[in-house]
């Protein structure tokens, strides 16, 4: 058992988000004695490169613009966790990493190339690539199929991004945004929610195989975090990638969390995730 004195915790966001999102778990968690450090992956955060028209009237050329993101790598993702892992291993004893949605991928990455980097591995609602390697082979499962699509824009490969628009005035098209992500969202919130996600994601991170092993990723301690309300990936989706990575390390499980509530708990209910997470992280 670790106090929370010797923990720290890094979280990786999932697709078109970024370190803004963990703002308020990340307080949650200062109340309860937690440090923790968000990652903002390349492509997210304030600097995030946008494209040339996206926030121009009528938004020109969002269609076929090339993403500043086509040459984004896997590996440049990882190097980012990495990075951040080595930074903060020194001063901690026990350094949590938690993962969100697409995060998963380099987080799992991170933990296969320095496993002794990270003393607890975390997936909230997130990509396991331990059954399947990349996390366009459990979107495009069967299992999957009642998830929420959320719209991308013409074709991702030509793009170099899955390219979503936020900022769309069309309201079929945010509201299909809103209800994958933020489903259990209140009807009466505002619509900042949209002014927080880029448009652009790495068109490598969906299509890129992660390759784990059980010498390595498999030595690390895991918990999964189902969100039973998820309607982006949905809980038999969650589950099936918990059992096929159950059959990659059957010595060394998941253990399961389930929590209420849609994609997004960071941002619907904080508070909640904080306390599961810091139980685990000082279990």
């Amino acid at each position: 058992m670790s106090t929370s004195a010797e923990t720290v915790v890094l979280f990786v966001p999932g697709a078109w988000h970024s370190a803004l999102h963990w703002a308020a778990t990340q307080r949650a968690l200062a109340g309860r004695g937690l440090a923790s450090v968000a990652l903002d992956l390349p492509g997210a955060g304030p600097d995030a490169p946008l494209p040339s028209g996206y926030l121009l009237p009528g938004q020109p050329g969002l269609d076929t613009e090339k993403s500043a993101l086509a040459d984004v790598t896997m590996q440049h993702c990882t190097d980012v966790v990495l990075d951040a892992l080595r930074e903060v291993r020194p001063r901690y004893r026990n350094v949590v990493l938690v993962a969100h949605s697409a995060g998963g991928a380099p987080a799992s990455a991170a933990a296969e190339q320095a496993p002794s980097l990270v003393d607890h591995l975390v997936y909230v609602s997130a990509f396991v690539p331990a059954g399947r390697p990349r996390f366009a082979d459990y979107i495009g499962a069967p299992e999957n199929a009642s998830a929420v699509q959320v719209p991308t824009l013409s074709d991702p490969a030509e793009l170099g991004a899955f390219r979503i628009n936020p900022l769309s005035p069309d309201p079929s098209v945010t509201s299909v945004i809103r209800n994958a992500f933020l489903n259990d969202l209140p009807a009466t919130a505002p619509g900042t929610w949209r002014q927080f996600l880029v448009p652009d994601h790495p068109y490598s991170s969906f299509t890129t195989p992660v390759p784990l092993t059980p010498g390595s990723w498999g030595r690390v301690p895991r918990t999964y975090v189902r969100l039973a309300d998820d309607l982006a990936l949905p809980p038999v989706t969650q589950d099936l990638m918990i059992t096929e990575a159950d059959a990659l390390t059957p010595d060394s499980p998941f253990q399961v969390r389930t929590l209420p509530g849609g994609h997004s708990p960071f941002a619907t209910r904080p508070a909640e995730l904080a306390a599961v997470l810091a139980d685990i992280a000082t279990g």
